[in-house]
């Protein structure tokens, strides 16, 4: 009779270990009352006086599903998220709430309409960083109770309608049509001013002008099939230059 007793225990004993991982929390009641967190390692929860309900502290990720949204300068868009979230405080992740995923599911795809809402198709096209900021504070705010964290949130899609896609692309292709324009007219400007330096200094020595001719004629006369045309007018030029250098050379 001892011998079964014995035995009856050791079944019972071994059947009362529980093995925590080291990412897992033991929330344990007593009689139905909160009882403390047992850490991870092995640990003996007495059924039926105890139980022990499993949290894990690794950081979930969880999808948002993707929703329609109306932003505040009335464009109808699809948006879907990304949510990243860990259990900070495992004793009111199990009795402060029923199910921590489905809660922070259900809040955040309110957040994100609201929050969304609240700006411009072009403010959350290129301020879409703070934009996840104020989101992610805002689950955070209320998820806090419950004994979470809310490390992050990104919008990872935004779909918009077809005729909204098209009229971007015009005006996509508008500004670049504009900045060519704008960059042709700049560089036209800029060679006008240094042509009118030119002439100027061209007018100041006359001579200036048979050397650029000269050199014009060297560069297109690169190939060996080229023709050069001297006008009538150079050798008159060139007299008048032989003249002036003689001239300074007498002077000197």
């Amino acid at each position: 009779m001892v011998t079964i007793l014995v035995i009856l225990i050791l079944v019972y004993v071994v059947a009362s270990l529980r093995i925590l991982r080291q990412y897992e929390r033991g929330v344990v009641f007593l009689l139905g009352r909160f009882a403390g967190v047992r850490g991870p390692g092995l640990t003996l929860i007495f059924f039926p006086v105890q139980q022990m309900v499993r949290v894990s502290l690794r950081t979930v990720t969880m999808q948002i599903p993707s929703q329609k949204i109306i932003t505040r300068d009335n464009v109808s868009i699809d948006i879907a998220a990304v949510a990243y979230y860990h259990v900070t405080d495992p004793e009111k992740a199990v009795i402060a709430i029923e199910n921590v995923y489905n809660a922070i599911n259900q809040i955040s795809q309110t957040t994100v309409r609201n929050v969304v809402g609240r700006f411009s198709l072009d403010q959350l096209l290129s301020d879409t960083s703070s934009i996840n900021d104020q989101i992610k504070n805002v689950i955070d705010l209320h998820t806090e109770p419950w004994g979470t964290q809310v490390t992050a949130v990104e919008i990872k899609d935004i779909v918009l309608p077809d005729n909204m896609q098209r009229a971007m692309a015009r005006e996509a292709e508008a500004e670049r049509e504009r900045r060519a324009k704008i960059v042709a007219a700049e560089g036209e400007y800029q060679a006008a001013v240094r042509l009118g330096e030119a002439a100027d200094i061209i007018s100041q020595h006359p001579v200036a002008l048979q050397l650029r001719t000269l050199q014009t004629m060297a560069e297109i006369s690169t190939e060996k099939n080229s023709t050069i045309i001297f006008p009538a007018q150079f050798m008159t030029t060139v007299q008048e230059a032989i003249a002036t250098l003689a001239k300074d050379g007498a002077a000197k």
